[in-house]
C-alpha cells in the first residue's frame, strides 16, 4: 500500500510506501499522474518518503513497478528519495543509469528540502 499526496499546484507527487508494494499501487499512481501529465506535459517531481524500502508483495507487483518507471521516467523532471537507510538512500546512484529524471537523496527529516529542490528550475 502506498499513501500519497498530490500537490497539483506544484506538480509534485509525494508517496509514502506503508507496506509491501502491490501491482494495484502502480495502477493507482498512474490514474493520479497520467491526466496531469497529459495536460501539462510532465510531472515536476516525485518524492519517495520512507523509512526503508518495503519490498514487493509478489512478482506481479515488481513487474508493475518496473512498468511504471519505464512509462513515466522521461515524464518526471526530478525524483527525491527521502530516507536514511537501505535501497532508497542509494537510489540516486542506481537510478542515474536507468531514468531521465534528476534524482537526489535527502535524509528522512528533509522532506521540506526535497520539495523545495523540486520547485527550483
Amino acid at each position: 500500500m502506498i499513501k500519497h499526496e498530490f500537490r497539483k499546484d506544484d506538480g509534485i507527487l509525494i508517496i509514502e510506501p506503508q507496506s509491501s508494494l502491490q501491482a494495484s499501487d502502480f495502477d493507482m499512481l498512474s490514474t493520479i499522474v497520467d491526466p496531469y501529465i497529459q495536460d501539462n506535459g510532465k510531472l515536476n517531481g516525485l518524492v519517495i518518503h520512507t523509512e526503508s524500502f518495503p519490498g514487493w508483495q509478489d512478482f506481479a507487483a515488481m513487474l508493475a513497478h518496473i512498468k511504471f518507471v519505464k512509462d513515466h521516467h522521461a515524464l518526471i523532471s526530478k525524483v527525491a528519495a527521502v530516507a536514511d537507510e537501505g535501497i532508497i538512500a542509494i537510489l540516486p546512484a542506481i537510478a542515474d543509469h536507468f531514468v531521465k529524471a534528476d534524482v537526489k537523496h535527502f535524509g528522512s527529516d528533509d522532506l521540506d528540502s526535497a520539495i523545495e529542490w523540486i520547485k527550483q528550475d
